[in-house]
């Protein structure tokens, strides 16, 4: 099993997107994927369909989630707390919740250091159940974001290149530096970095060839991070995918999809298909 976090300070720069489609493309391929969601926002839990009711009583995700992996370590295994997607993606693919409860128990959790390592301790104990784990943190350099970066095996780094996105990368490095202390400490070979991810680029012809170059080169040289070599575009089908609704009596009721089941033909399944083999490629999966 090899576990992938996908992390960047700032928001806004496509995370979730590459995270449940990326974990849509490996289940596509016949890996076995859990995707945990550990951001508050609980977007990813969202866009794999967990989220389909409209008021707080129907709320079913309160008492399994990710909160309850992480607050207790002798219970609330894995095996209990995960969640098939829902009408998702074909085939469907494992899920850890997320919670705006993660809010209000921060504080607590905070004060207990063995609630950042229990993340990483139950995801060991389900090693032959997954091929592949995809964590979506959140976008921030807090207690949820060290968990997952303790946890994972590897980093993607979503990013628009935008100056604001660049200048958060020397943030996600020294917060790399951080984590991988504490990983020393628990025998953890520091985590690999596989690269800055270009997301949510603009498809304009005269910023590709005069803006883009430079914002590329930026991340290499100023930063000295790695940089992948698929680009994801900021595409119309990539959007509606995670908006797409369906029509329930006098209901609109949230109906997202991946991109490979919302629009199987569109430019972005191919974006996804070469980022899913780049990846693959790199860590040996």
């Amino acid at each position: 099993m090899k576990a992938i976090a996908i992390y960047h300070n700032k928001g806004g720069v496509g995370k979730t997107t590459t995270a449940v489609n990326l974990a849509a493309a490996f289940a596509n391929k016949g890996k076995k994927v859990l995707l945990v969601d550990i951001d508050a926002q609980a977007n990813s839990t969202f866009a794999t369909g967990l989220i389909k009711f409209q008021f707080e009583e129907e709320d079913d995700l309160k008492d399994r989630n990710i909160f309850h992996i992480i607050s207790a370590g002798d219970f609330n295994f894995i095996p209990r707390i995960v969640r098939r997607s829902k009408r998702f993606n074909t085939p469907e693919i494992d899920v850890i919740p997320s919670h705006i409860m993660l809010i209000d128990e921060q504080q607590r959790l905070t004060r207990i250091a063995a609630s950042r390592l229990r993340l990483n301790m139950k995801l060991q104990q389900v090693e032959d159940d997954y091929d592949l784990v995809i964590i979506d943190a959140p976008p921030s350099r807090d207690l949820y974001a060290e968990i997952a970066l303790i946890a994972a095996d590897y980093l993607i780094i979503p990013s628009d290149l935008k100056p604001f996105a660049n200048q958060g990368l020397s943030n996600v490095k020294n917060f790399v530096s951080e984590v991988n202390e504490t990983r020393s400490s628990i025998g953890k070979q520091p985590l690999n970095v596989l690269g800055v991810l270009p997301s949510k680029v603009l498809t304009n012809n005269r910023y590709l060839e005069h803006v883009f170059p430079r914002q590329r080169e930026a991340v290499v040289q100023r930063y000295g991070l790695p940089l992948l070599d698929t680009v994801i575009y900021e595409r119309i089908a990539l959007s509606n995918c995670v908006n797409n609704t369906l029509t329930m009596g006098n209901l609109e009721i949230p109906d997202p999809k991946s991109i490979f089941e919302f629009d199987a033909d569109s430019e972005s399944v191919k974006e996804f298909r070469n980022l899913s083999y780049e990846v693959m490629q790199k860590i040996g999966a």
